[in-house]
């Protein structure tokens, strides 16, 4: 069955309506036709089963059979991700791994060691989105992972929600010592690792610093791992 994305306000009383995008891959890639049935999600995390009434040059309109449970329920856990930022393929490969696990928010954050210079922050916010977007289509999540606008580290700590807890390569605690709730704002640094002030300035604002032993992971590998970990021990990852 396939799945197809529509936000919140193109949901009538009964009737869905698909944006050009959608309804450009529904005809000319899948090639469905009136009559076919699809699945739709709000990004808001409910999901339709619906019928294909009629397919145009910008719009699909399907009509609503019933709403259905999503494939991938959300977990109990809103975690918040804060990665520094990496350069090209890498960054986006952890953005779908986020949304695969179950990520709630995305935060990229730039670090005095990350090698990457963003010019258009919003743009690249943009395509982020989409890629997460494309995740959630593929993973079965119906609701969409946001993904927050570039922000310094510095500013990023202070406004940070919930337990707050900083990995570092060194000087932190184990991560059983962990003491969470259900709302997690993590944070994973960039290749270069973290400058010692910036690891002060994290506890400063309260974070936990936690070190994670026994492997040496890349910043990416770094990523996916710790927000698995955190859904097997806080969340639904069982």
């Amino acid at each position: 069955m396939r799945r197809f994305y529509a936000p919140p306000e193109n949901f009538s009383k009964d009737k869905i309506a698909l944006s050009l995008e959608e309804t450009r891959h529904l005809r000319d890639v899948l090639r469905l036709r009136a009559g076919e049935k699809a699945r739709v999600f709000d990004g808001a995390g409910k999901e339709f089963l619906g019928e294909i009434e009629a397919i145009a040059k910008k719009a699909t309109i399907l009509k609503i059979i019933e709403e259905i449970s999503p494939s991938a329920p959300e977990s109990e856990l809103d975690l918040t991700l804060a990665v520094a930022l990496l350069k090209g393929e890498k960054y986006d490969l952890v953005l779908q791994k986020a949304v695969e696990l179950g990520v709630t928010n995305f935060a990229p954050v730039t670090t005095k060691r990350a090698d990457v210079k963003l010019k258009d922050a919003e743009k690249k916010r943009e395509r982020w989105q989409k890629i997460a977007l494309e995740a959630a289509k593929q993973s079965g999540r119906a609701r969409l992972m946001r993904i927050e606008t570039p922000r310094e580290f510095t500013e990023f700590t202070k406004s940070a929600q919930g337990t707050k807890i900083l990995f570092a390569e060194r000087g932190g605690a184990q991560f059983d010592a962990i003491v969470a709730d259900k709302k997690i704002t993590a944070i994973v640094g960039p290749e270069g690792g973290w400058e010692d002030s910036e690891i002060e300035i994290a506890g400063a604002n309260g974070f936990q610093i936690v070190t994670l032993g026994g492997r040496i992971l890349r910043a990416e590998t770094a990523a996916m791992t710790i927000a698995a970990l955190l859904q097997n021990h806080f969340g639904d990852l069982r």
